[in-house]
């Protein structure tokens, strides 16, 4: 059976949803702490929730990026192994600068949450490839979910295909309507929307099943 880490911050709230999620889908769960490193060997993917470590305190993600644990994480993602961060855990990736760009606060200059469609523009080595060729819809709820980079990170970002998921109506500003982006070796994604949150009919979708 695979075994999925799911790192925990003070301060996750989505961690027990990704718990269950990756449970849910006949993988063996299992918690790592934010203060522990681990064995990369013993993993077969790892996965960083939302929620609002540390309480969003500094800039989002930006506490949580120094924790011992993201140096383990670090380590897995640069073998090439899977790694998926989910809105404060897509936060937590581009501040280590395990993903580009950085994620700001929304244009609106307020928290949102509700539904959005949004679109495939390239493929992840391992996360949502069955999903890779369709539009979907996912639930979001953020505050700091504004994509951005200066104009010449953008333009790589575009060319070397690393833009995984734009929005259809744009919720937040980011720029290009970037909903989530990948590595240069497409092993580690992150997406400002929740799939754990939209995997059963009683959830409102099921979209986000194909993620994992």
């Amino acid at each position: 059976m695979k075994k999925i880490g799911v790192v925990r911050f003070p301060g996750s709230n989505c961690d027990r949803d990704v718990f269950q999620y990756v449970q849910d889908h006949q993988y063996q769960a299992e918690y790592l702490w934010h203060l522990d490193q681990f064995n990369i060997h013993d993993y077969e993917g790892i996965i960083l929730p939302g929620g609002f470590s540390y309480g969003d305190y500094l800039r989002a993600g930006a506490l949580s990026a120094r924790s011992p644990v993201m140096k383990s994480v670090a380590d897995f993602a640069q073998k090439g192994r899977p790694v998926l961060g989910i809105c404060n855990g897509f936060q937590v990736l581009v501040e280590t600068h395990i993903l580009p760009g950085a994620l700001v606060q929304n244009s609106g200059l307020k928290f949102i949450d509700g539904w959005v469609n949004l679109k495939f523009e390239n493929q992840s080595t391992f996360w949502a490839q069955k999903e890779s060729q369709k539009n979907i819809r996912l639930p979001i709820a953020h505050g700091e979910g504004r994509f951005y980079a200066p104009q010449a990170e953008l333009e790589k970002i575009e060319d070397c295909g690393q833009v995984w998921l734009r929005y259809e109506s744009n919720p937040n500003g980011s720029l290009n309507d970037i909903a989530g982006v990948l590595n240069r070796t497409k092993n580690v994604a992150g997406l400002m929307p929740h799939p754990e949150r939209a995997y059963a009919d009683w959830m409102g979708g099921i979209d986000g099943w194909s993620f994992l």
